[in-house]
Order: C-alpha cells, then structure tokens, then sequence
C-alpha cells in the first residue's frame, strides 16, 4: 500500500496536560487536527519504528473514527505492531496491563475521562510509556515543539478495516491485533484478590450495586462481579456504554452518580455500591445510607492491605496527592511506612512505584490504584473493599466508624467552580498568591495560620520541580488548599479542599458540615471568591 504525505498547516494549542490532549469533539473534527497531533506523537518516539503499541479508548463519540485514523497513520509510520481491544473500547487501566503485560513500546489511549461526551462535548487522546504510565513532561514537551511546526503527516489511504472481530489482519507491513479487552484485565485481578472469598460473600445474603455510568466499565463489572464473583444479575447498572454515556456527565461522585446515591439511599438499600468513570479509572465507594470519601477510603485500603493477597507480605509505601487528605499519612505512620506527597498528576506516583517506594497510591478526585499498573484502577479499588467486607465480615460503614475511632478523623470537602472565565480564574489565584508573605502566623476565625506557599515539590527519582496548588496549613493541622484545573475542553475550575483534622475519636461526628463550616466560610473571604467570580456557591460539593 502506498504511504501519502498529506500537507498541512500546524496548531498552536495542542499541548498535552497530565491527562494528554482535550478538547471539545468538533475541534478533533476539523480537518487534519487529529492527524497533526498524532504525527507530532510518532515524530516524538525515536526508535518507534517496527515497534508494538497498544491502541484503544473509553468509546465516547469519535473514538471509532479517530482509531481508524490512528491505524492508517500507524502503518504509514513504519510501527511494527498494534494491539486493538475489540471495538477499540478499551478502559485506561487495563490498557496499562496491556502495555506491562506484553511489554510493548507504549500505547494511545483515546479518552477524556470523566468529562461528558458526544458531537458537542469533550474528546482526548493520551500517550502512555513502557512502563504504563502516561507520559512525562520530556515526551509530552516535544510532541507540542513539534505540533507548532509540523507541515506534513503520513497516511495510508485505504478501507476501514473490521475491529468488531478478535483476530489479526493487517494494514500494509502493520500487524493489527484484536483483543479482548476485558479478559487480560480481568486475569490480572483475579491473581490480586481473594475470589474466593468475595464469591463465598455473594453466596450469602450480601448485595451489591455497581453503577457503570453508561461508560467503559459495563462489560468489565459484568464479566467480573457477576461472571466470575457470582454477584446476582442485574447488580450492574447502566452496564451498556454509549458514546454519549447516555447524555450523562460520568464522573462518580455524590453530584453526578445520582441514581446510585438514591438506591444506596434508600429503604432497600444493598450492602455495597460503587461507580466508575468514563474510562474506568476512577471510583466511588458507598455503603447502606454511607459514603466513604476517596481520601477516607485511601487509608482505609492502605490499613488493610495485608488481608489482600497481593499485598499480604507488607507494602513499601504509601503515596497521596497534594490535595488528597492527611487521612493515610496517620495510617503509614501507625504502619511504620513511608507516606509520600506528591502532585496532582498520576505519573508522579508511577516514579515512585517503579522505584518500588510505593504500592498504593490515591487521590482525593476519586482516584485509587495499586502498583499492578500505572494508572488509577476504578474496578481495583472496588475489589480491594469487596476483599476486605468478605474478610472481616463488617459493613462499609462499620468498617469507616472503628477507623475513626482509631485514628480519628480528617473532616474533608472539596468545592467546585466549574466553567469559570480563565481570565477571572488566573486572577484570583494570583492575587492570592501575591498576598500569602502577610498570612503567616496571623489569627483567623480562630484559626492560627503556620505557613502559606506555593506546594513545591522535587522528585526524588528524576529531580524535576512541580509547583501544583496553593496551601494555607493552620497550627491545628487544618487545611484550605486552592487549585486551577483545566481537565474539562473550556473555562477553567477552581478546585479548594477543606480539611479538618479531630485526632480523637470519641469526639468524631457524622456531620463534616459542622465540624467544616468555619474553614468553609474562611476558604471563600481568603480568596474573594464570591466576589470575583459572582459565583455564590460551588457547582459541585464532595
């Protein structure tokens, strides 16, 4: 087949964040945008050529038409080999198992997480490493010094080929692969937990609901929970994904998990609920009328890890995002383990784990994961409950109380302001950056202040710098932290995290409302929040 070379005009605006390249549908859609990063990617990779790259996505709208792009351009490349999920859906982190267990030169992932999808909403596009992990600055640097200059881009102009079919084909030289993308990532955990106790546990009476949100995660609960776990039918819901997540916004937190929060709410509430997201790397824990936050839920695993089979032995230690609550560094400390904080960004806790100093990570935006793979695993952190409510036979929420009352608790919320004007946004925030010299040591709504700053922090493994949020630590431990984050395709979000911490645990309450209310109100007059945004409360709450 012959090899085109299209010419094309390059774009200034496809620089990857954390999470790769997002943007709304129809900017993907115009003519040659796809292409022009895609090119800058393989022209980014040396050695690519002759190599094996995994290729997939959450299945939102475009995702089918972007893969045959992809594996046109690919064989144009001169890349060896193409590992497809069947239909080109494929959750992120089984397409790290992939990219670890066949040991291949990396893998594109073509998702936009939890963001809504459909012709008029988000789409993105992610390179991940060797080792799993999305890519570091170093790659993701070059691919957009190369996207503002590229002018032209190679194709193979041919038929679509078939990707609804396991099996092999080809285009050109490339070997293309089709896989089941459920049963690899299904093996890999069934070699983590203890299935046979989580089966003995659905042979009872214990019930469970698990909310797929329209998004990746259906056939993977399906097959795993009640397949291969014995849960009963229909404890899956939502189970069938849709490029447009059925109109909904799958992100699963107490906002947008609605339908879930009401069962789990209810009279006839089951035992256990949970949801995933768009691309299955995120997670939401639920008990019968109980929430556990994901910081909460964090320690909890960590506390726990030794009744999971994979972890029995001890672990090395424990990682949290910035923002993520202090709730597991009371845990590692009981544990005698190291607690590392790092930034906002998954592929800070991959360095780590590699460097095996690490082997739970989480994030307080309901991202949980183990060092099985480079990416937060939704399903994983589902299991790893199951794993300890068969074990210690308790409930979710018995589970939670007696944690508080051993280590106490970390009162935590998180506000969203979503959609804010950049300009707005970047305003306040450096506003409040340039005032922070005159906080510290100064008395608030009761509240001493120790220090505020810019979180700063050095990789141990690489030596790179990372400034990531602004932080305002009290003497009591409490904390108000402000974030910028531009996940979404437009506006920006203000994300500021509320935390208190009660280290007795006769005085823990089941209102953090309460006990958050002052810091709450304090958040909002530090930062003039209502008054430079006009916003007079969050969009979202956790």
């Amino acid at each position: 087949m012959e090899i085109s070379l299209i010419k094309t005009k390059a774009y200034d605006d496809q620089k990857p964040g954390t999470s790769g390249l997002r943007k709304k549908v129809k900017r993907f859609m115009e003519q040659n945008y796809l292409e022009n990063f895609v090119q800058s990617l393989f022209n980014s990779l040396e050695d690519l050529p002759g190599k094996t790259l995994v290729l997939g996505g959450d299945g939102r709208y475009y995702n089918d038409k972007a893969i045959q792009t992809i594996l046109k351009m690919a064989a144009a490349n001169n890349i060896g080999k193409i590992i497809l999920a069947k239909d080109g859906v494929l959750s992120t982190p089984a397409a790290s198992n992939l990219i670890r267990k066949y040991k291949t030169f990396g893998g594109i992932i073509l998702s936009a997480s939890h963001n809504p999808a459909g012709i008029n909403e988000d789409f993105g596009i992610k390179y991940n490493i060797y080792n799993g992990a999305p890519a570091p600055s170093s790659i993701t640097d070059k691919i957009f010094e190369i996207s503002k200059t590229i002018t032209e881009y190679k194709i193979i102009k041919t038929a679509d080929i078939d990707i609804s079919t396991i099996g092999t084909t080809k285009i050109g030289d490339m070997e293309i692969e089709i896989i089941d993308g459920v049963k690899d990532y299904a093996t890999m955990l069934e070699g983590i937990f203890d299935f046979s106790a989580i089966k003995n546990l659905f042979a009872g009476d214990f019930t469970i609901c698990f909310d797929a949100m329209h998004a990746v995660t259906g056939p993977y609960a399906k097959y795993i929970l009640e397949y291969m776990l014995g849960a009963k039918s229909g404890s899956v819901i939502n189970a069938i994904p849709k490029e447009d997540f059925n109109n909904g916004h799958p992100d699963p937190n107490l906002t947008y998990a609605k339908e879930l929060v009401d069962i789990m709410y209810s009279d006839n509430a089951p035992d256990f609920g949970a949801a995933s997201d768009g691309d299955g790397d995120r997670n939401m824990i639920l008990g019968k009328g109980f929430f556990v936050t994901p910081s909460d839920s964090l320690a909890i695993i960590t506390d726990n890890h030794k009744l999971i089979p994979y972890y029995a032995g001890g672990i090395s230690g424990v990682a949290r995002s910035m923002p993520t609550s202090a709730a597991c560094d009371v845990v590692a400390k009981e544990l005698g383990i190291n607690c590392y904080e790092v930034p906002t960004g998954w592929k800070y806790f991959g360095n780590l784990m590699d460097a095996d100093m690490v082997a739970i990570c989480g994030e307080e935006s309901f991202g949980t994961g183990g060092n099985h793979v480079r990416e937060k695993d939704g399903l994983w952190a589902v299991l790893c409950w199951l794993n300890i409510l068969a074990i210690t036979k308790k409930s979710v929420k018995d589970i939670t109380e007696k944690h508080w009352q051993k280590y106490g608790r970390n009162y935590y919320t998180r506000y969203d302001y979503e959609g804010l004007n950049s300009d707005i946004a970047k305003d306040l925030f450096n506003n409040l950056k340039d005032t922070f010299g005159s906080y510290n040591g100064k008395m608030m709504d009761g509240f001493i202040i120790d220090f505020a700053d810019e979180f700063t922090y050095t990789d141990p493994i690489d030596n790179s710098v990372t400034r990531n949020g602004l932080r305002i630590i009290f003497t009591d431990g409490s904390r108000i932290i402000y974030r910028l984050s531009g996940t979404g395709s437009s506006g920006v979000t203000l994300r500021v995290y509320i935390e208190k911490y009660e280290k007795d645990g006769s005085k823990v309450t089941s209102q953090p409302a309460i006990a958050l209310s002052n810091l709450i109100e304090l958040s909002d007059i530090i930062a003039e929040i209502s008054e430079r945004t006009g916003r007079t409360k969050p969009d979202v709450i956790t």
